[in-house]
């Protein structure tokens, strides 16, 4: 059991504009906001927040090239070393053949690969409890989260900030 409770000033927001804008007034304000929740993608939001760009593509790549490395290894072996056999008089490297193949295990690779980087990356493996800050930011509020640890201002002011950016509540949530 967790001895040290992490506490979070949740801001509810009914709309996609006003969080957008509250964003950048609460950074203003010198508060450091732990992450925003929206019932789906606001363009700009991650910009507002400060995120770098995403490495993903980068991981897509790496995992598509050992993919094709893979695929070329094994057909390689297996028709060149293994078990050379002639199909229809065609040489035993024969790189045009072996087109389908790489392609396949280049998409295979990217696939799982991706599936496992995005497991690990938002801490979604088996048995881990969601830290889930309001239900209602999978229907129709936004939900901006404060981690008290990570700011110097007090619970009051910090609460006083939200509701000036347009939070129609404020909760105090423990995790």
């Amino acid at each position: 059991m967790n001895t040290t409770a992490e506490k979070y000033l949740v801001g509810v927001y009914d709309d996609e504009d006003e969080v957008l804008h509250a964003v950048s007034e609460v950074k203003e304000n010198g508060v450091k906001i732990e992450e925003v929740f929206t019932p789906f993608p606001i363009h700009g939001l991650d910009k507002a927040l400060g995120h770098p760009r995403t490495r993903i593509p980068i991981a897509a790549f790496l995992f598509g090239l050992t993919g094709l490395t893979c695929a070329q290894f094994l057909i390689n072996y297996t028709m060149v070393f293994d078990w050379p056999i002639i199909i229809g008089g065609k040489d035993f490297f024969s790189l045009p053949d072996w087109i389908p193949i790489s392609f396949e295990g280049t998409v295979l690779f990217t696939a799982f690969g991706m599936v496992f980087t995005f497991l690990a990356s938002n801490s979604l493996w088996p048995g881990k409890e969601p830290k889930t800050f309001d239900l209602r930011s999978t229907d129709d509020k936004f939900i901006m989260a404060v981690n008290m640890a990570n700011n110097k201002k007090s619970e009051a002011e910090i609460e006083a900030i939200l509701k000036a950016s347009g939070a129609i509540e404020v909760n105090v949530k423990q995790f």
